[in-house]
């Protein structure tokens, strides 16, 4: 269990480091202003500093994916919420960002709630084996995120903004769910379970409509919407359906923990806003 958390703590680090690199690039990219348009990110992918963040979440999810082995749902995405708090710091650095006391008691709120959620959660795998219905579901599910965030994109910005932050939190949330659930790591197991296919589409979607909210919207409500997604509901499928557990008797400690990091991380959502430099219109 100790090595999950390290993984999953590590792969928060990965995130973001990366969201504050994809943030400065998606500001600067050329706005179609004509909703979720699928070739930014084309266009992203010409700008370094999108690259890197690319980079960096492909390590993260790996370290995700060795964390959710062996740990519940709920604690994992809790700790990649935590990713938020990587990157308050690292925009002291980088964009001369300032934090004030507000901002490190939100630091410290989140570290605690992962430190209570370390503490109750239980360790080992889920001992619940799903069918595959379920594992079919959630390539519907990501077709359906699909839909739903090509719909928000052409929202009014006011609406549209927190819609697709939610949206992409819900794409990544369904990547963790499908990556949780896969039966097996081979070449043979991956190409025979549909929850394969349903992670590279949820998370080029959830790219895709983040990137799109950071473009064009404030990216504190679209960073905190999409916080909530991907940690409220893959905590709520882990415990209802996949058998994820805390300690005997440590259930409301969990749930506290769980509340107290997430709302902790929602607090920092702002410090999305190290991308918010005016765009000049062209991509770098």
């Amino acid at each position: 269990m100790v090595w999950g958390l390290v993984a999953a703590l590590s792969a928060a680090v990965c995130y973001g480091v990366a969201a504050v690199m994809q943030a400065l690039a998606a500001r600067s990219a050329v706005d179609t202003d004509g909703g979720v348009d699928p070739r930014l990110l084309v266009r992203l992918l010409g700008q370094w500093r999108f690259v890197v963040g690319l980079g960096l979440d492909v390590v993260g999810f790996v370290l995700q994916i060795l964390a959710l082995r062996v740990l519940p749902l709920f604690l994992v995405q809790a700790s990649l919420a935590a990713s938020l708090a990587v990157t308050a710091v690292l925009a002291t650095w980088l964009v001369g960002a300032v934090l004030g006391w507000r901002e490190w008691v939100a630091v410290a709120v989140v570290c605690l709630g992962l430190t209570v959620l370390g503490v109750s959660a239980e360790g080992g795998e889920s001992a619940v084996e799903v069918g595959l219905g379920f594992h079919w579901s959630l390539v519907a599910a990501a077709a359906l995120l699909g839909l739903l965030g090509m719909a928000a994109g052409r929202l009014p910005d006011r609406a549209r903004t927190p819609l697709l932050g939610l949206v992409a939190g819900l794409a990544f949330g369904l990547v963790a769910i499908a990556s949780r659930v896969l039966s097996g790591v081979g070449a043979t197991d991956l190409v025979s379970d549909p929850a394969a296919y349903a992670v590279p589409v949820a998370g080029v979607l959830a790219f895709l409509f983040y990137a799109s909210a950071l473009q064009r919207g404030g990216v504190t409500a679209a960073t905190a919407m999409m916080v909530i997604g991907e940690t409220v509901v893959p905590a709520l499928v882990g415990t209802t359906m996949l058998g994820d557990e805390t300690r005997p008797g440590f259930a409301p400690v969990a749930v506290a923990g769980f509340v107290v990091a997430v709302a902790g991380a929602v607090a920092l959502a702002r410090f999305g806003e190290v991308g918010a430099e005016p765009a000049e219109g062209k991509p770098e």
